[in-house]
């Protein structure tokens, strides 16, 4: 997960009078996909103008919401060898985007996966930022704690002649967290969180893709399917959601998404009252499912504004916070499902009485 504070260290640093890059290179593509020429030049002695157009590119990457547009993605050992994108990254990064051989390279891949009908410029950022050290009571100081080198890549439409309109994808390399360098992560942005050109990830990046937040509720609903087995019934699954959402609820004011690992959704099954016996196998349906060391964000699996229940026949929409009112009952030896009802209802729109008055 990207801790939110570290990204508003780094775009702190993005403005004419504090700015940390010391170049830029880009090169342009035109809507057929073909190499339009390229440039690579000191950030430094771009007109005032021109540096502000640009920082405002480059900032949009790290500011963007973090675990939605801007998500972590960790580089596999596998993929961190020679000859390897992390390797062309690191090399980038190193020589400070001096090495027109290895932007031609960059830019090469990134053309080859990146999907677009439209005209386009690949714009790279280089920077340097002295990370100063922070006492207990997380008051900066003078002192340099550590050198965060970094690259900032943003993919931006041409709106004009040249001229390259808000990012539609980029990334951070390496990663910045827990205000340090994490040379085994990147953080990789897109304007639309669902559209994560899965080429730019696999082919670029070499990088693990996260799920998607689709994916996400999807796969809660397999553990749960999974652990409970085909004697799940309605009130453990009930107490799931309630607990889900009440979890949510404390953690509201928190300014990170609310995450939830392997032994956070397990806590949440015991707290439900998921019997022990049922609890034996959920280690193993959760790593099946997600992944082991995997995480979801708990707005993505947790339903706050809808609960459904559904029979071929019937449909029952529930208020979230009102799901006590549904119980589960054996009415002349048959399952239902009980609503108590004030006097009146709506059906379809019209207010009508619950029952028929009877009249002598």
């Amino acid at each position: 997960m990207i801790n939110r504070e570290d990204m508003l260290e780094l775009t702190r640093r993005m403005t004419l009078a504090r700015t940390s890059f010391s170049r830029i290179a880009g090169c342009y593509i035109d809507k057929d996909g073909d190499f339009e020429g390229s440039f690579n030049t000191n950030f430094l002695k771009l007109s005032a103008a021109e540096k502000t157009k640009k920082l405002k590119l480059a900032k949009a990457i790290p500011y963007s919401e973090t675990n939605v547009n801007l998500k972590k993605y960790e580089i596999p050992q596998s993929m961190q060898k020679p000859g390897s994108m992390w390797q062309l990254l690191m090399t980038m990064n190193e020589c400070g985007l001096k090495n027109d051989a290895l932007m031609d390279t960059f830019y090469d891949i990134v053309m080859e996966s990146y999907r677009s009908d439209s005209e386009y410029a690949i714009l790279v950022f280089h920077g340097r930022y002295d990370i100063p050290l922070k006492a207990a009571d997380k008051v900066g100081l003078w002192e340099s704690e550590e050198v965060f080198e970094y690259m900032i890549c943003a993919i931006c439409p041409l709106e004009g002649e040249y001229e390259p309109g808000d990012p539609e994808c980029g990334f951070l390399f390496p990663a910045f967290n827990d205000r340090s360098t994490d040379l085994h992560s990147v953080l990789y942005y897109t304007k639309k969180s669902e559209d994560l050109q899965p080429e730019m990830i696999d082919q670029l990046l070499g990088a693990k893709m996260p799920m998607s937040a689709d994916t996400q509720k999807e796969t809660f609903q397999m553990i749960i399917e999974d652990t409970l087995g085909e004697d799940g019934d309605y009130e453990t699954v009930r107490n799931i959601h309630e607990t889900l959402n009440e979890l949510i609820e404390e953690h509201k004011e928190d300014p990170d998404p609310l995450s939830l690992d392997k032994t956070d959704v397990k806590k949440i099954f015991e707290q439900s009252g998921v019997s022990n016996e049922k609890m034996e196998n959920f280690d193993q349906n959760f790593e099946e499912n997600a992944g082991e060391k995997a995480s979801l964000l708990a707005s993505n699996i947790a339903e706050t504004k809808k609960f459904n229940i559904e029979t071929p026949d019937v449909v029952i929409k529930v208020n979230p916070e009102r799901m006590d009112l549904v119980e589960t009952r054996m009415i002349d030896g048959r399952q239902c499902l009980v609503i108590p009802v004030d006097d009146h209802i709506e059906v379809n729109g019209l207010n009508v009485r619950t029952m028929k008055i009877k009249t002598e």
